[in-house]
């Protein structure tokens, strides 16, 4: 086998995948019980090409687990958490994970994942969150008693709330009136930079502003 040949099949295998990935987090999400078999079928491949690369349906649900989460710490990383001004690091950050997360839905549904690649994903993420408002703190951005724990698990909330509900044609809480969800003009409800600086807003000044 040539050196050409052989990154043929590294790039062929690697298409084969995402492919099965891809339609995997599609069917899952819209049947958890999905099978291998169908799966496969989604993804355009044999039966045996997916127990190839899966050699199970949790081996199969623990790697998208784990390509999701190093997917997100690679997106908190590009954001220069630690070198960026706290605020602009906390906004892109968070508009490249609703990026990842509407792409992921079923598989960043788990509060804490199976995988232990994912886990220590996760945990990477996690730190880096902390010391975003860490940064912001020490800046004087939140006060000097800010409990920076409790701020980044209400960031966490509001993060996980605004990307399972930031699709477009989501019905509108009950409640709540159609004019006051309706997004801003030039804003779409699936705009990343916009649900970026609205949570943030949220999160700083609460939902009356500043």
């Amino acid at each position: 086998m040539t050196a050409t040949s052989g990154r043929r099949l590294r790039a062929d295998a690697e298409r084969s995948i995402r492919a099965i990935m891809t339609a995997a987090e599609r069917l899952l999400s819209e049947n958890p019980a999905a099978t291998m078999e169908q799966i496969a079928e989604a993804a355009g491949v044999a039966r045996t090409t997916v127990h190839r690369r899966f050699a199970s349906r949790e081996t199969l649900i623990e790697t998208m687990e784990t390509t999701a989460w190093r997917e997100i710490a690679e997106a908190v990383d590009a954001a220069r958490p630690h070198t960026a001004p706290p605020l602009v690091a906390l906004h892109q950050a968070t508009a490249n994970i609703l990026q990842i997360k509407s792409g992921w839905r079923f598989t960043l549904a788990r509060p804490v994942p199976l995988a232990a690649g994912a886990q220590a994903a996760q945990a990477e993420v996690m730190g880096k969150c902390e010391l975003v408002f860490t940064r912001a703190k020490e800046s004087g951005i939140l006060p000097a008693d800010a409990d920076v724990s409790w701020i980044r698990r209400a960031y966490l909330a509001l993060l996980a709330e605004t990307a399972h509900g930031s699709r477009s044609g989501d019905p509108a809480p009950a409640g709540s009136g159609a004019a006051a969800d309706a997004p801003a003009p030039n804003e779409t409800s699936d705009d990343p930079d916009a649900l970026s600086s609205r949570l943030i807003d949220t999160l700083l000044y609460g939902v009356a502003g500043n």
